[in-house]
């Protein structure tokens, strides 16, 4: 599902994304109430949203805490013009699974959908270093937890990689590991930091001192 309020974006990206054989727009919205509104009534097959961050009647940050207040778990891609980590924390907190900007390569795009679907996270590189720098005296906006769980040597390792934005799959064949056994480590390090998902994973650990960057 496409959501954005300018029909040509909307138009391009549905073009672009149907040189792709296994992915078909099933619909477009051009603000959140729109969104919402067909999420409710027929969106139980979309496997995945991208969503514009600034629009008219209810932007993409509303529709995702609308979308959390109605337990609808369809996961989001952010797709937007603005390289802002103000923002992007907000999306992050209210559900977001992934953030690009709209000048991406299609490759890119599409790596990042599939990615999403199958439940990892995708940030753009270059928004990840302007969110990093954003990170520095920042209170911490995620889950709370007393003392986080030691991680080990290994699971330090597997954090950086997640970091520099590997999938499982190029993790395992870093780490000469089968992929399953890493998507039960990734699994076992979010829960150690007590967060939902692997960005959050990054940014906890950033939070605590555990990874640095540059």
């Amino acid at each position: 599902m496409l959501v954005d309020d300018q029909k040509l974006i909307r138009q391009g990206l549905a073009s672009l994304l149907s040189l792709s054989a296994h992915i078909e727009v099933a619909h477009e919205a051009a603000d959140g109430e729109e969104a919402l509104a067909w999420i409710k009534a027929h969106g139980i097959d979309i496997d995945i949203i991208l969503l514009d961050l600034r629009m008219p009647k209810m932007n993409g940050i509303q529709l995702l805490q609308a979308m959390r207040a109605e337990n609808i778990k369809i996961p989001v891609l952010i797709l937007t013009t603005f390289d802002d980590h103000n923002m992007l924390l907000e999306a992050l907190k209210a559900g977001a699974r992934g953030y690009l900007l709209k000048d991406v390569e299609l490759e890119m795009l599409v790596s990042g959908i599939e990615r999403i679907v199958a439940g990892e996270s995708m940030i753009q590189p270059t928004i990840t270093t302007s969110l990093l720098n954003g990170l520095q005296g920042l209170h911490s906006e995620f889950e709370a937890f007393a003392a986080p769980e030691a991680l080990s040597a290994k699971e330090l390792e597997i954090l950086r990689l997640i970091a520099a934005g590997c999938s499982n799959k190029e993790i395992a064949d870093a780490l000469f590991k089968s992929e399953g056994t890493v998507k039960n480590q990734v699994s076992a390090i979010m829960a150690k930091l007590g967060v939902r998902d692997r960005t959050r994973a990054v940014l906890r650990a950033i939070e605590l001192g555990l990874i640095g960057f540059c």
